[in-house]
C-alpha cells in the first residue's frame, strides 16, 4: 500500500519528500500567541515554584506544583476545548514539553504518563460517551491516568501479555486479572488503560487470544497498587505495580474492538514518542547553557577553556546533537498537524536519536564542568540519571531499531513481489519492468545518481544535498541484496538488521536538517549561517557512517566478525558470566 513516508519509501530506494520539504510550519497567527501566552507563566511556575533537586531527594511533587500545573491545564493541553482541555496541537504540546524537559523529566514522566499515553487510547480510540465520561475529569486532573502494558514476563513483545479479561456468565462485563509492571503512575491513578487477552472464537470454532484494550477505574474494585519503586532517575515520578483481582470492567469500557488492543497499544506509542524528543530537547538546551557558562568563565593554564579545542569540539557536537534533535521533533510534530497519518518510523528515529543524545550531552556537560559536574548540588547528575530511561521506556532503542529495519524491509518485499506478479504477464507490464530494469542497469554501473534534492534546498547546501541522494541510492540497493539474499530470514540477522536501521537514521537525519536550515535560509533567519555550518558538519559525517554501515552488511570480513561475536556472547553465556580464564588463575 503506498505511503507518504519519508523513511518507509527509503526502503525502495526512492524519496518521498512531501513529508520532509518544506520544513513543517503550521502555526497560525492565533496559535503563536496562544502559545506564548502559555510559555510564560509555565516558565514562571518551573523557576520559581519546583526544585528539581528537593523532588528528588523527597522522591515526590510539591502539591502547590501540582495544583498549579492542573490551573495552568497541564493535564490536558491536548484535549478539546469541549471537553475541558487547552486544545492545543502537537506542536504547541512540544513547546510546552521543552520547558519541561529543561527543568524536571520526572514531572514530564508524571505528566507525559497522564496524557500522552495514560488516556490518549481515549482520544484516539474512544466513543463518544467514553470521552464524555472521562476527559473532562482527566483533562482538569482531577483524576490521574496510567497505561498498563508491561508485565513481568512481558516487557517488549507486548503480544506475549498474560493479563486476561473474559466474559462473565451473564455477558454484562469482563473479568480482568493480572498484574502490570513499572508502571508509571501506578500507585496514584484513578484511570488505567489496561491491555489483556480476551478470548476469540474463530470462524472454524477454535478459540484463540486476542490482545483487548480497557478503560479500567480503581473504584471498580480489586485494582490495588504495589508501594513505589526505588529507581535510579526520575525518582519524582510514582512508579509501581498495579493488580487486577477480578475487577468487572462494563462492555462499555472496551476501547476500539474487541481483539485490536495490539493496534490501540501501538498507536498510543507511536502517537506520543514525537514528545519525548521535544522534552529531551529542551533537557539538551538546559545542560549546553549551563556548560557554556562555566567553559566560558573557567580559566585553566592561563587561557578559559572554552578557547581549547578539545572544549571547542564538545561544545559543537553538543550544539549539533541538539540542533538535529530538535529539528526531528517539530518535524514529526508538524507533519502529525498536517494530518499525515504514517509516521510511526519517523517518530521511533525521534525516539532513539533523543535519548541517546540527550545522554551524550549531559554526559559531555559533566566532563566539562569537571568536579563541579559530579556534585549533586550542579544538578547535572540527576539529569544523567533522569535521562537512562528513555533509552528503555515507550519501546527500547533496540527493539525499535529492529521495528525500523522489519517494517521497511516488509515494505520493500511488497514492492519486490509486484515485479515478480509483474513478470508473470511482462505484455501488460512493460513500463513498470523496463523502469525497474534500467533503474538496476545504471545502478550497476555506477550512472545512477539518486533522487534529486536540489530544487527543494538551498543552494549551499548542494554538496549535502548531492551526498543525501547517494546515500538514499545506496540504501535502496543494500535493502533489495538483503531481501534476495536472506529473503524471510533477514529477520534472524539482526546484526545486518541494526545496521539498516542506524543508516536510515542518518538519512532520515540529513533530510531533516537540510529542511529545516533551508527554510532559515529563506526566512533569513540570523543564525542561518550558523545552522549552515552544523548541517555542513552532521552531513558529513552522517553520509560516512551511511557509507560504513552498509557497506558492512555485504563485506565477507564484516560478515564473519559477526558470527565471531555470535559465538563469543554464547561462550560468555554458558559460562553464566566471563568466559575467559584471569591471567592469575591461568599461571
Amino acid at each position: 500500500m503506498a505511503t507518504n513516508s519519508f523513511v518507509m519509501n527509503l526502503f525502495n530506494g526512492q524519496a518521498k519528500l512531501d513529508q520532509v520539504f518544506p520544513f513543517p510550519d503550521v502555526l497560525t497567527e492565533e496559535q503563536r500567541e496562544i502559545l506564548s501566552m502559555v510559555k510564560e507563566p509555565c516558565e514562571r511556575l518551573y523557576l520559581d515554584l519546583n526544585d528539581p533537586l528537593k523532588n528528588d531527594a523527597e522522591e515526590s511533587i510539591n502539591e502547590k506544583v501540582v495544583e498549579s500545573l492542573k490551573n495552568l491545564g497541564a493535564f490536558g493541553i491536548m484535549v478539546p476545548v469541549e471537553y475541558g482541555g487547552a486544545g492545543l496541537n502537537n506542536t504547541q504540546y512540544a513547546r510546552l514539553g521543552e520547558i519541561m524537559g529543561g527543568n524536571d523529566l520526572g514531572i514530564g514522566i508524571f505528566l507525559g504518563a497522564h496524557q500522552s499515553i495514560g488516556y490518549k487510547g481515549i482520544l484516539l480510540y474512544g466513543n463518544n460517551e467514553q470521552k464524555n465520561k472521562y476527559l473532562p475529569d482527566l483533562a482538569t486532573g482531577k483524576r490521574i491516568a496510567a497505561f498498563c502494558l508491561t508485565e513481568p514476563s512481558s516487557g517488549s513483545d507486548a503480544s506475549s501479555i498474560q493479563t486476561k479479561a473474559e466474559l462473565s456468565p451473564d455477558g454484562k462485563h469482563y473479568i480482568l486479572n493480572g498484574s502490570k509492571l513499572w508502571i508509571s503512575n501506578g500507585g496514584i491513578a484513578d484511570v488505567f488503560t489496561v491491555f489483556a487477552q480476551t478470548p476469540q472464537k474463530k470462524a472454524d470454532g477454535e478459540i484463540v487470544n486476542k490482545v483487548s484494550a480497557f478503560i479500567v477505574e480503581r473504584q471498580f474494585g480489586g485494582v490495588t497498587s504495589g508501594p513505589p519503586e526505588k529507581k535510579m532517575g526520575i525518582k519524582c515520578s510514582n512508579t509501581a505495580e498495579v493488580n487486577f483481582d477480578n475487577v468487572k470492567v462494563p462492555l462499555e469500557n472496551v476501547m476500539g474492538e474487541i481483539g485490536g488492543g495490539f493496534k490501540v497499544a501501538m498507536n498510543i506509542l507511536n502517537s506520543g514518542r514525537f514528545g519525548m524528543a521535544a522534552a529531551l530537547s529542551g533537557t539538551m538546551k538546559r545542560c549546553i547553557a549551563q556548560a557554556v557558562e562555566h567553559a566560558t568563565n573557567r580559566v585553566q593554564f592561563g587561557s578559559k577553556i572554552h578557547t581549547f579545542g578539545a572544549i571547542q569540539e564538545k561544545i559543537a557536537r553538543m550544539s549539533m546533537a541538539h540542533y538535529l534533535c530538535e529539528s526531528l521533533a517539530y518535524m514529526v510534530a508538524g507533519n502529525m498537524d498536517k494530518g499525515y497519518k504514517d509516521f510511526q518510523l519517523e517518530a521511533a528515529i525521534g525516539k532513539i536519536f533523543a535519548s541517546e543524545a540527550a545522554w551524550f550531552v549531559c554526559d559531555e556537560t559533566i566532563q566539562v564542568l569537571g568536579g563541579i559536574g559530579f556534585m549533586r548540588e550542579a544538578g547535572v547528575e540527576k539529569v544523567l540519571r533522569d535521562l537512562r530511561i528513555f533509552r528503555i521506556f515507550e519501546g527500547t532503542n533496540d527493539i525499535l531499531r529492529l521495528f525500523i529495519a522489519l517494517t521497511g524491509l516488509q515494505y520493500a518485499g511488497g514492492h519486490l513481489k509486484e515485479l515478480q506478479r509483474a513478470m508473470n504477464n511482462p505484455a501488460a507490464n512493460m513500463g513498470m519492468i523496463f523502469a525497474e530494469g534500467t533503474k538496476r542497469v545504471f545502478r550497476a554501473v555506477g550512472l545512477s545518481s539518486g533522487p534529486s534534492f536540489q530544487e527543494y534546498v538551498n543552494p549551499r547546501f548542494s554538496k549535502e544535498a548531492d551526498a543525501a541522494s547517494k546515500a538514499i541510492q545506496h540504501f535502496g540497493a543494500t535493502v533489495e541484496h538483503l531481501l534476495m539474499k536472506y529473503n524471510k530470514n533477514i529477520i534472524n540477522e539482526q546484526f545486518l538488521l541494526n545496521r539498516l536501521a542506524n543508516a536510515s537514521i542518518d538519512i532520515f537525519s540529513m533530510v531533516t536538517v537540510l529542511s529545516r536550515a533551508s527554510r532559515s535560509f529563506e526566512k533569513n533567519f540570523p543564525s542561518a549561517e550558523h545552522e549552515a555550518n552544523m548541517v555542513e558538519v552532521i552531513c558529513a559525517e552522517a553520509s560516512e557512517r551511511v557509507l560504513s554501515n552498509l557497506s558492512s552488511v555485504r563485506n565477507a570480513d564484516n560478515l564473519k566478525n559477526f558470527k565471531t561475536m555470535a559465538k563469543i556472547s554464547n561462550a560468555v553465556c554458558e559460562s553464566s558470566g566471563v568466559a575467559h580464564i584471569h591471567p592469575i588463575d591461568g599461571m
